[in-house]
């Protein structure tokens, strides 16, 4: 009878250790979950109709195209940011000397693929202890923590080599 206890306890604790070690896909370091339910972002509601001043102002109807009462994010943020909805986009000319800058020493056009696989894989190797997967321990703080930046320290860094901040409070009131 005991024996029979202890290997149910055994085959019990190898199926959760089993469990733990299954793979779910991608790591997620996180493990926020949101129960079944609508998208509220996924609905963007059409801008108002209006009625020309003019009917023949109106453009010929194209099947698929472009509709007035189309949301077009780009655009409305560069006019309410008081731009040009065309320049939404492109490089103006203002900050060609910066890009220009930026990309002295070439740019890699896959850098986002790049940076996703390697951060799968990261994520990949971090993903928590077998305890911590089984039971949702929230390991993303602990898998990033040699990545992070101490803000505090590099602000004191460029401190001491003179340089300024403007971001940054002065050190004490009515200083810098």
């Amino acid at each position: 009878m005991q024996a029979q206890k202890g290997r149910a306890v055994i085959a019990i604790a190898t199926m959760v250790t089993l469990a733990a070690c299954g793979g779910r896909g991608d790591p997620q370091l996180m493990n926020l979950r949101s129960g079944p339910g609508p998208d509220e972002f996924a609905i963007v509601p059409p801008k108002s109709l209006e009625m020309p001043k003019d009917l023949a102002d109106l453009p010929e109807p194209s099947p698929g195209g472009f509709n007035r009462s189309d949301q077009n994010p780009e655009a409305d943020a560069a006019i309410a940011l008081g731009g040009k909805p065309s320049a939404a986009g492109g490089i103006p000319s203002a900050d060609a000397a910066l890009y220009a800058q930026a990309g002295r020493f070439g740019v890699d056009g896959g850098i986002r693929a790049t940076l996703a696989s390697e951060d799968l894989q990261w994520r990949r190797d971090n993903n928590g202890r077998v305890l911590e997967r089984l039971f949702n321990v929230n390991v993303y703080y602990k898998a990033y923590r040699k990545q992070r930046l101490d803000q505090q320290a590099e602000l004191a860094r460029w401190r001491a080599l003179g340089l300024r901040n403007p971001s940054a409070p002065p050190r004490n009131p009515g200083e810098e």
